[in-house]
């Protein structure tokens, strides 16, 4: 059965963990769906690992129309959210309504996602989720804030923690299906976990979360620096090497394709 927002709140109340994982094209997409993975996020971080650039500020929406209807092609069971990228949804609700209405109208996604939890942009989380708009949260280090934040871990003191505490409950007041828990101490990430209805989903937020989430780039060892809370599972870029330079090889020995 195709994985919904109504899915994962079932499974916080079923203490089932949840899984998710980015996507930036048909093919990844198919791999991860076929894996298990409960949420494909079409993260705006394909700006970095798929595109080339040093922060995720640069990604347009046209861009994030493109690579979600890639994603949603290759998505049959998983969610697929999609982040609404810099300056795609801060400027008023219309525009944030504008924009998430063209991801779910031409890339087909089912959910966006947003950051952050300043008292202006709960109003337009309220606005997208009384549209009909499935929204997921993002607290704690935002991505596109980098330029004020950087990538350290947030919520260190006790004023920063009770801000991102805050953050989360008007969210889930607002009504998000889900919150992103990134880079935060897991005793906050705890506190938030065990106060909210709605899952919680951890990057780099500790073991007490609902779920957590990776960078597929940095679990497959595309990344050169990944995060210190993102682990290697396969060092797929050395299977890619081996098998091009085979295959280079064999043409430039006349072994492939093979003498008739």
């Amino acid at each position: 059965m195709p994985v919904t927002p109504h899915t994962l709140l079932s499974w916080k109340r079923q203490r089932r963990p949840l899984t998710a994982l980015t996507a930036w094209d048909c093919l990844w997409a198919k791999v991860l769906d076929q894996a298990g993975v409960d949420i494909l996020l079409v993260g705006d971080s394909l700006a970095m690992t798929a595109l080339g650039h040093e922060t995720t500020l640069p990604l347009t929406l046209e861009a994030m129309i493109h690579h979600g209807a890639a994603v949603t092609r290759g998505a049959e069971r998983a969610l697929v959210v999609c982040d609404l990228p810099f300056l795609s949804y801060q400027l008023s609700a219309e525009q944030a309504l504008e924009s998430a209405g063209r991801l779910l109208k031409e890339a087909g996604v089912q959910a966006v996602k947003l950051e952050g939890g300043y008292p202006r942009l709960v109003g337009t989380v309220e606005r997208l989720v009384e549209t009909g708009i499935p929204v997921m949260g993002h607290v704690g280090l935002t991505p596109q804030s980098v330029h004020q934040l950087g990538y350290r871990q947030q919520g260190q003191t006790a004023a920063g923690a009770e801000g991102i505490y805050q953050q989360a409950l008007a969210l889930a007041e607002a009504g998000v299906f889900a919150l992103v828990l990134e880079h935060i101490p897991p005793e906050l990430a705890q506190k938030i976990t065990q106060a909210l209805s709605v899952p919680t989903i951890g990057i780099g937020a500790g073991p007490h979360c609902d779920g957590q989430v990776l960078v597929t780039a940095d679990l497959l060892g595309f990344s050169p620096k990944p995060p210190p809370f993102a682990p290697v599972y396969a060092d797929v870029p050395a299977l890619i090497t081996q098998a091009a330079q085979k295959f280079c090889q064999e043409v430039r020995g006349g072994t492939f394709p093979a003498p008739s």
